[in-house]
């Protein structure tokens, strides 16, 4: 995509999440803390997944693909907003700003698609267990996966699309930590009537469409467990779905109220709390939900832990 500059501006300034003295160090080790936690996690569970042949299946592939693009979106964003805590002026260029904007939008459609197709993979495993390999193949799963990114790649294309038709005269201080949608938006000099509309088309298709998948997905699954006669089957097929519904919930409660809503309403400091919720405290909880909730991950991580410790040890008495 060539990125055009129709306006007169050519390079923004983020305005961070504040501009008091006193919290910007306390606020620099804290997302420090919680970026080095999100590499860890996530990284961590990709090389798990990679290393265990006991973790190659479908629920797990769609959980390496997650933490990718967790991965991948917190630092589309992390290291330019951490700049802001040291720097008195933290200014990007037209071009980079709307590469990020891009990127952000990209993985978050994504992971959106890929958690409702985490979804319909949990159903499949526990109202088809007979036929979930055969219903869940190799080539299903790809497919799947691969609507996923598409979504992504049209939303962020539709996205940026809109924003380089905008113009922006003199005002080029965005009131946020990245280059977001909405908080350009209040930068334009023209009409942003059809970019509103496009966010509110996109963004409500995104939310609705997954959440009624995942919804009748949850609805038939907790159906099933209900008339298990097993109270370990029933345990067990909580214990996998818990942890899916936590990341859900934490990701479209926070999108839904930061897009879903009039423009007139609520405070800039409120979007900026709500977006920090499903840029940075999803992508650092996520590894941690489904490693404390699935033993299946816990076990794998036991035995990388003896087996890298045994090679150690045998290494050191040859």
């Amino acid at each position: 995509m060539t990125l055009t500059n129709s306006s007169s501006v050519t390079e923004f300034i983020l305005a961070g999440l504040t501009d008091q003295p006193e919290f910007q160090l306390p606020l620099l080790f804290l997302f420090v803390g919680t970026y080095v936690i999100t590499i860890v996690g996530n990284v961590g569970l990709i090389i798990l997944i990679r290393m265990n042949a006991q973790l190659h299946t479908p629920m797990y592939f769609f959980l390496f693909h997650l933490s990718f693009i967790d991965l991948c979106y917190s630092s589309v964003f992390t290291p330019k907003m951490l700049m802001n805590f040291v720097l008195t002026k933290n200014t990007i260029s037209y071009s980079g700003c709307m590469a990020q904007m891009y990127f952000f939008c990209f993985f978050v459609i994504s992971e959106i698609y890929v958690l409702t197709v985490m979804a319909y993979d949990r159903y499949v495993a526990i109202c088809n267990p007979l036929l979930y390999n055969v219903i869940m193949s190799n080539q299903v799963c790809s497919w799947l996966l691969g609507v996923a990114y598409v979504m992504g790649f049209a939303g962020a294309v539709a996205h940026t699309a809109c924003m380089l038709r905008l113009s922006f005269c003199d005002a080029n201080i965005i009131n946020h930590y990245m280059c977001d949608v909405l908080p350009l938006l209040q930068l334009s000099c023209t009409s942003t009537y059809i970019n509103e509309l496009v966010v509110f088309i996109i963004v409500g298709t995104n939310v609705t469409v997954p959440s009624v998948t995942i919804f009748t997905s949850y609805a038939l699954i907790l159906s099933n467990i209900l008339n298990m006669s097993s109270t370990e089957g029933r345990s067990k097929a909580f214990s996998t779905c818990s942890s899916h519904i936590i990341v859900i919930t934490l990701l479209f409660g926070s999108a839904s109220f930061m897009y879903l809503k009039p423009s007139s309403s609520g405070t800039v400091n409120q979007d900026k709390v709500s977006t920090i919720f499903y840029t940075i405290v999803g992508p650092m909880l996520n590894p941690i939900i489904y490693s404390l909730r699935n033993k299946d991950v816990q076990t794998a991580l036991r035995r990388t832990l003896k087996r890298r410790i045994f090679f150690r040890t045998w290494a050191e008495f040859s």
